[in-house]
């Protein structure tokens, strides 16, 4: 397991970006509820201990993790925000359900990503076991959520950035940080 010997909750607080001016948005799935609310939990509590405010702080429910696709891009649509986070919890049944859960998802969230310019972070636990799950919704492997959660914020920062970037590179950028002031006559025309 990718995360037997990592704790989810450890971060370097030195290395996540200032998130007080960013609103985020937090998706959640009440199937496998307990485990989501965990995972929310970590992803809320770590936004506030990185100073987003608590009104930056925007959570929708959906009725299932297959619902995160439509309820992150409609909060995409009318909530401007700077990021989003999917929190779902899927875990091994005994039917193939679980692997047409798991990809169409996966690739709703990624295909949001690609078709829009605000981040959607993935925090959906796909386990084979209800014990796997609570061990990464808070457990003995940290919180999932408080992942997410620096995700989120790292990625509101480069999209705030590239935003930068892009504005500046209309005057001229030369390299990252290097400007190029032109001075041109004002034309006005009548």
């Amino acid at each position: 397991m990718a995360t037997e010997n990592k704790n989810l909750s450890d971060y370097n607080k030195n290395k996540v970006p200032d998130a007080r001016e960013f609103r985020f948005g937090i998706v959640v799935s009440e199937w496998n509820e307990t485990i989501t609310e965990g995972l929310y939990n970590g992803a809320f509590t770590t936004l506030l201990e990185n100073h987003v405010p608590t009104q930056h702080i925007i959570r929708w429910n959906v009725p299932g993790s297959f619902e995160l696709i439509y309820g992150a891009k409609k909060m995409l649509q009318t909530q401007n925000v700077d990021a989003v986070i999917v929190v779902g919890c899927v875990i091994q049944g005994q039917t193939k359900h679980f692997d047409f859960v798991c990809e169409g998802v996966t690739q709703g969230i990624k295909d949001l990503n690609v078709q829009t310019d605000v981040p959607v972070i993935f925090c959906v636990l796909t386990d084979n076991t209800m014990q796997q799950s609570i061990d990464r919704s808070g457990g003995i492997h940290g919180n999932k959520g408080t992942e997410a959660a620096i995700a989120a914020i790292k990625m509101a920062y480069i999209r705030h950035q590239a935003s930068l970037t892009h504005q500046v590179d209309n005057q001229h950028l030369l390299s990252a940080g290097a400007l190029r002031i032109e001075n041109l006559p004002l034309q006005i025309e009548e």
